[in-house]
């Protein structure tokens, strides 16, 4: 459904540097597809010293960006642009998000969203009493509450937390950027991720051991690995892949590995960018299991599954170069159908559509 051009303000996480988070990336192609529609966009990020110091795109070329160091400096920079947008989001594990959703709230003319890229771990986080970016009275007073997992954990938002409408709206790719090229194949299976506590023993299984039993080549990319760590000698570590980096690496090994946090496996219905990214670039990935995958690949046609590093070492030994390169178009068909940039902003614009609509009733 288009829309007219709207003044959008999105707040969250960073936009400018894809370092230790997924969430760049997925900011990065919904605001360059929205600009690219005649949205009139404003990202709004923290400027933290981490981001600071790794940015590997200090100025996006597409919408407006604004860097703030205080909830002070927002509030005195940014006001005007939040009172008078049409549409604001707030996205999760913004520093110190909860005080700024409640700002936001407080102040917005135009409808409000949660974009939450984190669900079953702000879910995991509540129930705790230990989210520092949402508290749960917040949810209610959103129009909409957007999620980077969909399934039942949306019911579960709407009746327990009292969001008005909870949808889902999944990372996606740009197309652009994440194609396949004629890279040469140095790595057996490749992997990339920030290190998260609750994935290592997947990535040890399904990755790491295969790699010690093995006798070929390995990657994975990702900061803040902890030293400790034992990593097999045929498994190369690069500390961080900035995303202009990406397309070569996805194509420059047979198979991908995709691993889920487990919050995200418990809840399913979580696809990851890297996911996508891998699969737009026609590489075949081997994927962790969670309920719902089939619902954006095939298994077995689309994607492989590994639920033990014995399903990775006969996903390596047995599959054909030519089923290979089949799993790898097959995978990339699908992306193009359904999970591209301008799929996921056709889903934004639908339900930015329905609250303005609703807000100009209630009005």
């Amino acid at each position: 459904m288009a829309l007219e051009p709207l003044k959008i303000v999105i707040l969250g996480l960073s936009i400018t540097s894809s370092w230790g988070n997924g969430h760049a990336t997925t900011y990065r192609s919904l605001v360059r597809e929205l600009s690219a529609r005649g949205h009139d966009v404003l990202f709004l990020e923290r400027d933290a010293p981490w981001y600071r110091d790794n940015r590997d795109l200090e100025r996006p070329p597409w919408g407006r960006t604004g860097l703030y160091s205080s909830i002070e400096e927002l509030k005195d920079r940014f006001s005007r642009e939040i009172r008078e947008a049409d549409f604001v989001m707030v996205g999760s594990y913004v520093p110190e998000g909860a005080s700024v959703a409640d700002w936001v709230l407080d102040i917005a003319r135009g409808a409000a969203a949660f974009y939450d890229i984190d669900t079953p771990v702000t879910l995991s986080k509540l129930k705790r009493g230990e989210c520092e970016y949402l508290i749960p009275e917040l949810i209610s007073r959103f129009d909409l509450y957007l999620s980077f997992t969909g399934g039942p954990i949306l019911e579960r938002i709407e009746s327990e937390y009292g969001a008005p409408m909870a949808r889902p709206l999944y990372c996606s790719v740009d197309t652009e950027f994440y194609r396949p090229s004629r890279a040469p194949r140095v790595w057996d299976i490749g992997y990339i991720g920030t290190y998260s506590a609750d994935r290592q023993e997947a990535l040890d299984s399904l990755l790491l051991e295969p790699a010690r039993r093995l006798d070929g080549g390995f990657i994975v990319a990702g900061p803040l690995y902890p030293d400790g760590i034992r990593w097999p000698a045929n498994v190369e570590r690069i500390e961080h892949l900035p995303p202009w980096r990406h397309r070569s690496f996805y194509n420059s090994m047979k198979f991908t590995m995709n691993i889920t946090r487990a919050d995200m496996v418990r809840a399913g219905y979580s696809p990851s960018v890297r996911l996508f990214e891998a699969a737009a670039c026609g590489t075949a990935v081997i994927s962790d299991w969670w309920v719902g995958l089939d619902r954006f690949f095939t298994p077995g046609t689309e994607i492989l599954v590994s639920r033990s590093p014995e399903d990775t070492i006969r996903h390596l030994r047995e599959t054909p170069d030519e089923e290979i390169l089949k799993i790898g178009e097959r995978g990339r068909k699908r992306v193009l159908q359904g999970h591209t940039a301008v799929h996921r902003v056709n889903e934004l614009e639908g339900c930015m559509a329905r609250v303005l609509k609703k807000q100009e009733v209630v009005k």
